[in-house]
């Protein structure tokens, strides 16, 4: 298995686990406090602006941010949708790449100024589990979306892909 094909299993997982968040999100909506629900978009929007930045990097173009958090997240849906937007961007981006290409350094500059130098490959995985660690802690503030959050782990992902990985393998 190459270095692309598990990333891009990673970001159909990232898509989503990300989709059933925000779907759980607004099926819940009226039932959740609004300061956890504020609280969880706010999280959520900072995975997403880390996320922009990051394919800005990978795409060579300036990002326009001047941090990685803001005071107020945009609405549920706005957010859901522009989250969907940049997965998808990634996703084919990263189709586009070849595992020398994921082995090149990008040279960038963090919000706070500093250099950093990452490969693509390590951008693509810093993005997905940086994201990831971000849902699982908007949904721990809102125990109303507990199922969703419960199906965000990439072995359960590979699972529900290919359902065949849950035949037993024959033995030798």
């Amino acid at each position: 298995m190459s270095t692309q094909s598990i990333l891009l299993s990673l970001f159909d997982y990232k898509a989503m686990a990300a989709s059933e968040l925000f779907d759980a999100l607004k099926e819940g909506e009226v039932a959740i406090p609004a300061d956890n629900l504020r609280r969880a978009l706010r999280i959520l929007n900072h995975a997403h602006i880390v996320d922009c930045i990051f394919l800005a990097h990978l795409e060579g173009r300036p990002h326009g941010c001047s941090g990685s958090w803001e005071p107020e997240a945009p609405a549920l849906t706005e957010l859901a949708l522009s989250v969907a937007e940049v997965d998808g961007r990634y996703r084919v981006y990263l189709a586009s790449l070849d595992d020398e290409a994921l082995d090149e350094v990008v040279a960038f500059t963090f919000t706070d100024g500093q250099a950093g130098r990452m490969t693509r490959a390590e951008i693509f995985l810093h993005v997905a589990t940086h994201s990831g660690y971000h849902r699982g802690e908007a949904g721990s503030l809102v125990p109303e979306v507990e199922a969703a959050s419960m199906r965000d782990v990439f072995a359960g992902y590979l699972h529900r892909a290919e359902p065949a990985r849950r035949e037993e393998m024959p033995r030798s």
